[in-house]
């Protein structure tokens, strides 16, 4: 069973794009991830201009929550006044099946 983090923000200054670059860069948010216990996958999906959503999968419960911690932590000192987090979930996947790419 998968364990996901799943948290909304609005684009405050600048795009969605430059906030995943961001994300994704050195020191960004993914880094933090993958150094994290349980790590599975991440990925940041543009719903419109202004509305994102962040979703991490890990091997456990506890690590998905510890998860938003780490993701408030990273979020205040590096996007402070550029995203605003609009909701933030912890849910274990009843099911998962396909192929990422």
């Amino acid at each position: 069973m998968n364990h996901l983090r799943i948290a909304t923000y609005d684009v405050l200054k600048g795009t969605s794009k430059e906030v995943a670059e961001i994300v994704q860069g050195p020191d960004g948010m993914l880094e933090i991830f993958q150094a994290q216990p349980g790590f599975q996958a991440y990925s940041v999906i543009e719903v419109d201009p202004v509305t994102m959503v962040s979703i991490s999968i890990w091997e456990t419960h506890d690590e998905a929550e510890a998860a938003v911690s780490a993701a408030a932590d990273w979020s205040a000192t590096h996007l402070a006044g550029v995203v605003h987090r609009t909701d933030n979930q912890v849910g274990d996947a009843m099911f998962w099946e396909g192929v990422a790419k």
